[in-house]
């Protein structure tokens, strides 16, 4: 079965055997009385990844989320500013700091004009800004103007929060020709080549880098604060031991291979969609690995889906919103081989191809 629904995009895997070993998963006290064995080098070589002062581990994005916007919006004289397509994690956050009676406000996506009117007008309240979004759009495959965005909470006296678990190990340094997703996977803002005391990145290691912590980078004071008034790590366990092994061996093969599979990577999607075009179908995603297939009103994608897995082609069947109908994903990874994407593509041209027939009643 050939598998497109991973979102491991570097084929990091972490088999037990590949970690240094450790005595004990976990300490059994919460991550505000003792961090693993590990962990500060960890944070540290993730921060310097990033562009950032500092960094601190967490459980997951949910745990991080959970606590951060409060302890933000705590500060008084916040509103909050979210991507109206930003993830849903970070958005639980946001309506948790909603609750407690901090303002918020969503802009279109990626409308950096449309946010800065929203915030002269939260401004004229004696609300500073806090934009909300993803560093990359897994929706689109387009990056978040955060230079922008950076601009007008300096001009406002505000901050900007990325959820950078997309672009994180994917998106690196100056993109161009020979590196189309730019160099070393730092992420969304060492793409753009920005950085600053306004900008905290929040990222989970699950996906580029195949590893089950999070992290919160910025500058040490904001982090040591979150640090102080996480109710999360009063109350929860840190990220095990073994998690953060394999952060220290993703890092290091980060370090090693990660601009050859990167490379790797994009030369697989721009195969990828120029057998889509030969089929006369577009995805949405750009160059980012995750590739969702355009609406045709002849195909219907629950049926395309269960062809594809009649073939020996996993993809992801979901729905990007409520009200939205069915679309279809396939998330491509540098595990993946050409005659793996040729082989989803053949079946995806049977799969389009029968469908339509049966549509059109001429089966």
């Amino acid at each position: 079965m050939l598998d497109f629904t991973s979102a491991l995009y570097l084929g990091f895997q972490h088999p037990s055997g590949s970690l240094r070993p450790w005595a004990r998963l976990t300490a059994g006290v919460p991550a505000a009385l003792a961090a693993p064995s590990g962990a500060a080098g960890v944070a540290r070589a993730l921060a310097a990844l990033q562009g950032c002062g500092a960094a601190t581990l967490t459980t997951s994005t949910l745990h991080l989320f959970w606590d951060l916007f409060l302890i933000l919006g705590g500060e008084g004289g916040v509103a909050i500013h979210v991507d109206e397509e930003a993830y849903p994690i970070a958005r639980w956050g946001v309506e948790r700091a909603a609750c407690r009676g901090v303002p918020v406000a969503s802009f279109s996506h990626h409308d950096a004009d449309g946010m800065e009117a929203a915030a002269r007008v939260a401004g004229r309240r004696g609300l500073r800004p806090l934009v909300v979004t993803d560093g990359v759009c897994p929706g689109c495959g387009r990056v978040a103007p955060l230079g922008a965005y950076l601009e007008v909470v300096r001009r406002l006296g505000g901050r900007v929060v990325v959820d950078d678990t997309q672009a994180l190990g994917v998106l690196g340094a100056g993109p161009g020709p020979g590196a189309p997703y730019g160099r070393g996977g730092g992420g969304s803002p060492r793409w753009h080549g920005v950085a600053g005391p306004e900008l905290l990145v929040a990222a989970s290691l699950a996906k580029g880098f195949g590893v089950p912590l999070a992290a919160l980078s910025g500058a040490g004071e904001v982090i040591g604060r979150f640090e102080a008034q996480s109710q999360t790590r009063a109350h929860a366990s840190p990220p095990s031991v073994a998690a953060v092994r394999a952060a220290e061996r993703a890092l290091a093969l980060n370090r090693l291979r990660g601009d050859t599979l990167r490379h790797r990577l994009a030369r697989l999607v721009r195969h990828f969609r120029a057998r889509l075009a030969d089929l006369g179908l577009t995805a949405h995603g750009g160059l980012f690995p995750v590739q969702t297939l355009a609406p045709a009103r002849a195909l219907d994608w629950v049926a395309v889906h269960a062809r594809l897995l009649e073939r020996g082609v996993r993809t992801v069947l979901h729905r990007p919103r409520p009200t939205a109908g069915p679309r279809l994903s396939l998330l491509i990874t540098a595990r993946h081989r050409l005659v793996d994407i040729d082989t989803a593509v053949d079946a995806l041209a049977e799969a389009t191809a029968w469908r339509a027939q049966r549509v059109g009643g001429t089966r």
